[in-house]
């Protein structure tokens, strides 16, 4: 086996910086502070060292726990604050295993002010729909992805990054995977991400049943990174239904396995508005779905890699400098396109992603026409840290 609790102290050891760091910063008595992310991220490593210098008298607990399942998910006023008395601060890793989380949390951070709460989760469709009503107004959510470029900063300099951009879009950003000093070694790591963790988490729910069609959906959404995606068609290609794919997909967006871009229209008639694109949170878990882990010498899918890469490394730069700004990709029916658009303040910023600078196409002129107080920016390999880095 790859992963055990080793890896957490390889992980604490090499010290990357965490965007969260001190988490101390985001903890407030009487909420709860919710962390999301996918698994190996590093949500229990966040935690760990948060709790290894925190003066606060804390109890650590699983939410795979039984007893701990039992006592939180009973919705018994005198078992949950027996649970918990005689601490400051209650800690449940993996807490959407446990049922009625949201409502034993409200009832801790209601009777007991002073509390603090954490809570983490790799499963954003069971843990928020559990807390999401319960703790209205007594929450903080912090979502943690794999590692971003601005993280890294903290390891390797601007230079350094660049050296190894190539792995960064063949690998993917997971940090036991940064870590790993051997292409085999990368690629086991990853692939163990991807097939133990990942799939197995959605399989694990009832309304997922033939994890085939489970993987070939996913096959062809590694295929079609950057191109809009047709529900209809993918059903019949996997054998299933239109709303049996839009479940699935929904299911995969909420375990932080893709993310779904729409498209943008204010103007144009002929604007491209009922498909999305779908973008993989990592680019290893991607090239793992494909089993493809050659070099970038040997691919004809670059630029799919590269606007996957800078798509989700926008993502993190947003999420974690907190930049808010409604995104889309552009496109008409006759194929001018952009592909990303992001709204903010009022205004429209259009980016295109080139991995090949030797021909630089100028703004689409139906974009500049309709929106002629928009910008429009390409992002190359030349020229990308400044879009994703603060």
């Amino acid at each position: 086996m790859f992963f055990d609790k080793n890896k957490e102290l390889m992980y604490s050891i090499f010290m990357f910086k965490r965007i969260y760091e001190p988490l101390s910063n985001h903890l407030q008595a009487g909420k709860a502070l919710l962390i999301y992310g996918p698994r190996q991220v590093g949500k229990t490593t966040l935690l760990q060292n948060f709790l290894k210098t925190t003066p606060l008298k804390y109890k650590l607990d699983s939410g795979d726990n039984i007893r701990t399942q039992q006592a939180l998910g009973s919705q018994d006023f005198s078992k949950i604050l027996s649970y918990v008395e005689g601490y400051e601060l209650l800690a449940i890793d993996e807490a959407q295993n446990i049922p009625n989380i949201g409502m034993a949390v409200k009832i801790i951070v209601d009777q007991l002010p002073n509390m603090r709460v954490i809570l983490t989760g790799s499963s954003s469709f069971e843990l928020a729909g559990q807390v999401g009503e319960p703790l209205t107004g007594r929450k903080q959510t912090l979502t943690l992805y794999s590692m971003s470029q601005s993280e890294l900063l903290s390891t390797y300099n601007k230079f350094e990054l660049r050296e190894k951009l190539e792995d960064f879009l063949v690998y993917g950003s997971y940090p036991e995977v940064v870590l790993a000093s051997t292409h085999q070694r990368k690629v086991d790591v990853v692939s163990e991400i991807s097939n133990s963790y990942l799939v197995k988490d959605i399989l694990a729910f009832d309304r997922v049943k033939n994890s085939k069609t489970l993987l070939d959906l996913l096959k062809l959404l590694a295929f079609q990174v950057g191109s809009e995606v047709s529900l209809s068609e993918i059903g019949t290609k996997i054998g299933v239904d239109y709303k049996t794919v839009q479940r699935y997909l929904d299911l995969l967006e909420k375990s932080f396995v893709i993310i779904r871009l729409g498209g943008f229209s204010r103007n144009l008639r002929n604007e491209v508005t009922n498909k999305a694109k779908y973008y993989f949170l990592d680019n290893g878990i991607r090239n793992s779905l494909i089993a493809q882990f050659n070099g970038l010498s040997q691919r004809n899918d670059i630029g799919q890699l590269w606007e996957n890469f800078i798509f989700i490394e926008r993502l993190k730069h947003r999420a974690y400098q907190s930049i808010y700004a409604n995104m889309y990709f552009w496109r008409t029916y006759d194929q001018q396109e952009i592909d990303l658009v992001e709204e903010r303040d009022g205004s429209l910023f259009g980016y295109e992603m080139k991995w090949s600078t030797a021909k630089i196409p100028a703004a689409p002129l139906q974009w500049t026409k309709a929106y002629p107080n928009s910008s429009y920016e390409i992002i190359s390999p030349e020229a990308y840290q400044n879009f994703i880095l603060p």
